[in-house]
């Protein structure tokens, strides 16, 4: 990025929003552990999965997870949940439910700005749990009283670092012009894609992954304050492949986790780091705060090892895993918007943020609090 050539871009807000049903993980983990029809020892050995995780309670728009056999409002009635759901019919949710939690989640990012929603010139919806066409970013314009002028783009299927790809296409409208006004909403309803099986990686993401929604505002100027948007680099590690990836299969949308990931992760990580801030002409230490997207406990214990951080400093990312689980692309926005409320104070301190996801990718930036 030229530091002489471009034009800033800030984020001067951020909102977020979760469904209603709130599920304590242990009252999920019978739920699954029923719908398994697990024995004695297999319950155990899935309750402790579910211990391990260190979330505390999740967000669903299926109020099922929470509910006593015979009373489920999606998933059939039946011991084993058969005829299982499909594709459709967990699309059909998808549609249903998706654009009231992003809208929820645009009106807390604008409540906290003086911006007009007449004002807005682009709209960028994220997603990679569902899509139909005409989209949420349609209904949104509808919903929200948008001109209908508004610049639209949809950024589907990239997984938990989906929110980067939002921010890099929001940055390069800012930079190439500055009048513009970007609202990005990312939308994960991951809990429509339950998968019943017993293989590790689908009892990992079952145990991990949540809905929810974030938007962001970004904008050519910063306001009383803001975060501006200094770089962006990225790190493609092959050997992840086939250890993190998302497939659309009959029943729902297939998440394969393996517990290589963390490992790999390892391996890229601090370069990736190394690099973008040299992009500014700064070393690693100039580095004061850090956003890690939460994709699992052994996840973040293990981004603390490579690039030497303490838990401490790593907190925002275990509240926001504890609070609410993986919410794929719109949980590293939680972890943005806490750490930004809690440093407000500390103006020109540079953030590091990352997120994980399909490829095996590494997506980051480089941000200054201002």
């Amino acid at each position: 990025m030229s530091e002489t050539t471009q034009h800033p871009a800030y984020i001067t807000s951020v909102g977020t929003a979760v469904p209603a049903h709130s599920l304590d993980q242990m009252r999920i983990a019978e739920f699954m552990s029923r719908a398994l029809q697990l024995d004695a020892d297999g319950d155990r050995r899935l309750r402790a999965l579910y211990r391990s995780t260190r979330i505390r309670q999740r967000h669903s728009v299926l109020p099922d997870y929470g509910a006593e056999p015979g009373h489920y409002t999606f998933y059939p009635n039946t011991p084993d949940l058969e005829p299982f759901p499909t594709v459709r019919q967990r699309m059909q949710q998808y549609q249903q439910l998706a654009v009231p939690l992003a809208e929820a989640a645009i009106r807390d990012c604008l409540r906290q700005s003086t911006l007009p929603l007449s004002d807005i010139t682009h709209l960028i919806t994220v997603s990679c749990t569902g899509m139909y066409a005409p989209g949420p970013d349609i209904e949104l314009i509808q919903r929200l009283g948008l001109p209908t002028s508004t610049h639209r783009l949809a950024i589907n299927f990239m997984g938990c670092y989906g929110a980067f790809n939002g921010l890099k296409a929001a940055t390069a409208l800012v930079q190439a012009n500055p009048a513009a006004k970007v609202l990005m909403v990312c939308t994960e309803l991951c809990t429509l894609h339950f998968q019943k099986k017993n293989e590790e990686d689908h009892l990992l993401a079952n145990a991990l992954f949540a809905d929810g929604a974030a938007a962001v505002l970004l904008e050519g100027t910063s306001r009383s304050a803001a975060l501006e948007v200094a770089a962006f680099a990225c790190e493609l590690l092959p050997e992840g492949r086939d250890d993190m990836a998302w497939h659309i299969s009959d029943f729902g949308f297939e998440m394969k986790l393996t517990s290589r990931v963390p490992t790999i992760l390892r391996t890229g990580l601090p370069a990736v780091l190394d690099r973008l801030v040299a992009l500014k002409g700064l070393r690693r230490e100039d580095v004061g705060l850090y956003a890690i997207h939460p994709g699992g406990r052994r996840i973040l214990e293990v981004v603390e090892e490579v690039l030497g951080l303490s838990p401490e400093a790593n907190a925002a990312a275990y509240e926001v895993l504890r609070d609410y689980g993986n919410m794929s692309s719109v949980t590293i926005l939680f972890v943005l918007k806490k750490l930004w409320e809690q440093n407000r104070s500390r103006p020109g301190t540079w953030l590091f943020a990352s997120a994980f996801g399909p490829g095996l990718t590494a997506e980051t930036a480089l941000l200054r609090l201002v």
